[in-house]
């Protein structure tokens, strides 16, 4: 059974720093792409970055230079470190799986597992 939980998401204020994690469990795909993807209020679902199994990185515009995706694959552990927050970075983080990937991507329909969520708020 595949298995995401994030954990790390908290109250930090604008141009603070920040680190989210998620443990994955169950995916035997080592080829699985992994992701970020965020969700504000009456917002879409946005990507926001994901990494490969070779660890090669995909960034949305508006996180890039500020937003680092990396993982652990000893511990089955994802990590979004995230710099110079900024208070249109609020909203629900969710880290996600996609199995047999043709390429990692930031579209929400290719990914077929979610975590629940972690929600981050920068204030201003």
């Amino acid at each position: 059974q595949v298995r995401l939980v994030e954990s790390g998401g908290e109250s930090v204020q604008a141009g603070g720093s920040q680190r989210l994690s998620c443990t994955v469990s169950g995916i035997v795909d080592r080829g699985a792409c992994l992701g970020w993807f965020r969700q504000g209020s009456e917002r879409e679902r946005e990507g926001v970055a994901s990494i490969d199994a070779d660890g090669g990185t995909n960034y949305a515009g508006s996180v890039k230079g500020r937003f680092t995706i990396s993982k652990d694959n000893a511990t089955n552990t994802l990590f979004l470190q995230m710099n110079s927050l900024k208070p249109e970075d609020t909203g629900m983080y969710y880290c996600a799986a996609e199995l047999f990937p043709y390429g990692c991507t930031l579209l929400t329909t290719s990914y077929d597992y979610w975590g629940q969520g972690t929600q981050v708020t920068v204030s201003s």
